[in-house]
């Protein structure tokens, strides 16, 4: 998650930069969302998979955990 929050804080960056093309401004914003949606629906996937002791050991219970990986890609 570190790396998805150091680019969207480099998108900022060079978003915020004057005479930045429409069209690469467009395209950036798309590729974070993707990346974006990629990392929960990875990470939605693996917490399907965990065993409930490792469950415990990050502190879901197993209907939370269910719940959160039942949850589609674009909900944040």
């Amino acid at each position: 998650m570190a790396q998805a929050t150091r680019a969207t804080l480099d998108t900022i960056g060079i978003l915020s930069q004057p005479g930045t093309p429409v069209l690469a401004v467009l395209a950036l914003g798309f590729a974070v969302r993707l990346a974006t949606w990629a990392t929960r629906r990875r990470t939605r996937r693996a917490l399907a998979q965990l065993e409930p002791w490792q469950l415990r050991d990050v502190g879901l219970t197993p209907a939370q955990a269910s719940r959160e990986a039942a949850r589609v890609f674009w909900q944040g």
